[in-house]
Parts: structure tokens; sequence; C-alpha cells
């Protein structure tokens, strides 16, 4: 356990950052399986909307540093590679 002011003060920050960071990579899990299950189920117009809600969660958590920009760029591009091959 941390025995300084500042390494107390870090440890409860990184507790704080940790579980914050949980609830949008959970965030981010979630909508990337919704775009998954909507492309598997052949569904236009409701994967166009989950799509777009996923682009949106993605570049938010990449804004938070949550995830790096590259990674959140990749999803996107792979989530509407499927959706253009569904969509055709």
């Amino acid at each position: 356990m941390a025995n300084h002011k500042s390494a107390l003060k870090r440890a409860k920050q990184s507790i704080t950052r940790r579980l914050r960071n949980k609830t949008v990579k959970t965030r981010v899990k979630s909508v990337v399986k919704d775009v998954r299950m909507a492309a598997e189920g052949n569904v236009g117009e409701t994967m166009v909307s989950t799509l777009n809600e996923a682009k949106s969660v993605l570049d938010t958590a990449a804004k938070k540093g949550v995830i790096h920009r590259n990674t959140a760029a990749r999803k996107i591009s792979r989530l509407a590679k499927l959706a253009n091959k569904v969509s055709a």
C-alpha cells in the first residue's frame, strides 16, 4: 500500500479512472456486438442506426483516452465494411 500522501491520492485516482474506463469499454463492446447482431439478422434500418450509435460511442471513447484513436478508427472501419457487405 502507498505510504506517501501523493501516492495515496494517485491510488484513489487510479481506482476512479479504472471504474470509469470499465464502463466506457463495456459500452463499446456492447454497441459493437449490437451492430454485428443486426448484420447477422440482415436488418438494414436497424443496422444503420446501430452503426451510427457505435461510431459515436467509439469516437467518444477515443476522445476520452479510454481506447486509442487508431483502435477506434479500425473498429469503425470494420463495422462499416460489414454493413456495406450486408446491405449489398
